[in-house]
Parts: structure tokens; C-alpha cells; sequence
């Protein structure tokens, strides 16, 4: 591997080689399908391909909320795409979703199937299908949608940024490290600052916001994401940890964590999700701490 400082780019860049790290064999700089592969599809309207990444948590947990409010149609199933495998490149998968990333979601509720990916886009609009986790008065939508596009935003910064140079780069490059630090310390700030007055990121009410940002931020704060937490001090937050810790209590955030994870515990997995009968006492008694 060259030495960082000695590198220089070149006039015009090519890809000859894989870039190292751990997920090396999957990046590539074109788009489009490698193979041919038919998604499987369950007997329930909503239809979600994803893995228990912080991404993909965020769906898991908010068809989990849904349910949990009564909201019937929301049923799901849920099926597991390994992306060490490359299972995002098949075709029906970057037919839903082109920019081949998960979770992708079909709704088959009426006769025209709709796709949606992004996980913020899914929220959205499982937000507006059953009428909860969004505020309708204009002041208050407004501010959930500006934390939720935050998050949209900012956690590129956590994850391919700070988790990449910190837990994943094949060379531990200390002005990317330093750079990415920085970057992460300083949206814990923001967090922090904004939870100080303010039960959830929306204000009193737990919306798709928090949905959104719990899986990377709050996980984070709670020290599990990249086993950074002694390294970015994240106690220092108090308010984040306030605010990590009530959410990680919601039964319906410790069944949607569960729901196509491959990592941990195995008692914390559940690799797809048909139907709540999936989830047994023993194994949510067993995921609590995970």
C-alpha cells in the first residue's frame, strides 16, 4: 500500500484495483445490475429488502412503531440482502433500487406496486400512508423533515466517513481519522444541544426523526457502533445518552434491531421477518442489551 503522505494523485483516475478494506470486493464505479436474480416476495402488502444495518434498522423500527400503534396494514415481510455477497446487484433488487444500497422497499398495497428506496424517502412515506410519526401543522412538520434530512445529510460523515477511516480502512490514515473525529464530535454537539430542551429531535413527540437518526447516533452514544465510544468520549453527551437510552426501551425498537441482523448475539438475530409470531419471549429477553 503507498504511503499517504508521499501520495500524489494522478492526472486522471482509474480503477485497477480493488481499494482494500473490508468491503472492497462490493465497491466499483458504475451502477447497473451484475446478475440476474428474482426477489422473493411474502403474502403481506409491504414488501422490504434490506440488512440490519443502521440504514436499515431505521425501516425495521418504523413498521415495528406502526404495528405496535395498531396499524394493521403495515404488516411486513422482510427479507434478508447480504451485501458482502453482492446480493444488491441482482436485478430485481436494482430494479426497485438503482443505486444499489439497501433497505429497498415495494408497496404492493394497491394494483400499481410502488418502490421506494432511501431510508429517509421510506419513512416518509410510510409516515404519510398511515398518518403517524409526521406532524400535519405545517410548523411542526417542517421541523421533523429538517432533522430527519439532517440525518439524511449528516450521517454519510459517520458512516463512510469516521467508520470507514476508524474501523474499516486497510491503513489507518491519522488526517482522515482526525478529520472524521472531528466531524462525528461535532454532530453529537448538535444533538446534544438540541436535546437539552427537547424530549425528541421534533420536540415532545417521537417521530420518523428519531427513527431515523437512534440507529447511527443514539447506537453510537451507547458505544456499540465501530467500538468507538471511548474514543470519541461520547459520555460527554449527556443529553444524547438521555435521549439513546429511552429509545433502545421501546419494545418496538428492540424488535425492529432484530430484524434481518447477521452480527452479535444469534439470540439478537432474526434474518427475515413474515409475520410477529417470529419474535419469541426468549429471544427479545436475550436482545435487550444488544
Amino acid at each position: 500500500m503507498t504511503d499517504a503522505s508521499s501520495y500524489t494523485p494522478p492526472a486522471i483516475w482509474t480503477w485497477n484495483r480493488e481499494n482494500g478494506g473490508r468491503f472492497a470486493a462490493i465497491n466499483r464505479p458504475i451502477a447497473g445490475a451484475t446478475h440476474d436474480k428474482a426477489l422473493p416476495v411474502g403474502r403481506h402488502p409491504l414488501q422490504l429488502y434490506s440488512l440490519g444495518t443502521p440504514n436499515g434498522v431505521k425501516v425495521t423500527i418504523m413498521l415495528e412503531e406502526l404495528l405496535a400503534l395498531g396499524h394493521a396494514g403495515a404488516e411486513y415481510d422482510a427479507w434478508l440482502i447480504r451485501i458482502n455477497e453482492g446480493d444488491q446487484f441482482g436485478s430485481d433488487f436494482v430494479d426497485i433500487n438503482p443505486n444499489s444500497k439497501i433497505p429497498a422497499l415495494m408497496d404492493r398495497s394497491d394494483a400499481t406496486p410502488i418502490p421506494i428506496f432511501e431510508s429517509g424517502a421510506i419513512l416518509m412515506h410510510l409516515a404519510e400512508k398511515f398518518g403517524a410519526f409526521l406532524p400535519t401543522e405545517p410548523a411542526a412538520r417542517a421541523t421533523c423533515l429538517s432533522w430527519l434530512f439532517w440525518q439524511v445529510g449528516s450521517g454519510p460523515f459517520i458512516g463512510g466517513g469516521f467508520g470507514h477511516f476508524y474501523a474499516y480502512a486497510p491503513v489507518k490514515i491519522e488526517y482522515a481519522i482526525d478529520r472524521f473525529a472531528m466531524e462525528a464530535k461535532r454532530q453529537l454537539d448538535v444533538l446534544n444541544r438540541r436535546l437539552a430542551d427537547n424530549d425528541y429531535l421534533a420536540g415532545d413527540a417521537y417521530t420518523i426523526a428519531d427513527m431515523a437518526a437512534w440507529p447511527w447516533y443514539g447506537v453510537l452514544a451507547q458505544g456499540e457502533l465501530y467500538d468507538a465510544g471511548e474514543f470519541l468520549q461520547v459520555q460527554d453527551y449527556p443529553n444524547v445518552q438521555r435521549w439513546a437510552t429511552a429509545i433502545a426501551a421501546r419494545p418496538a425498537v428492540r424488535r425492529g434491531r432484530m430484524v434481518n441482523r447477521v452480527m452479535g448475539d444469534p439470540a439478537s438475530q432474526l434474518h427475515e421477518r413474515h409475520d410477529a409470531a417470529d419474535f419469541d419471549t426468549r429471544t427479545m429477553d436475550k436482545s435487550s442489551d444488544t
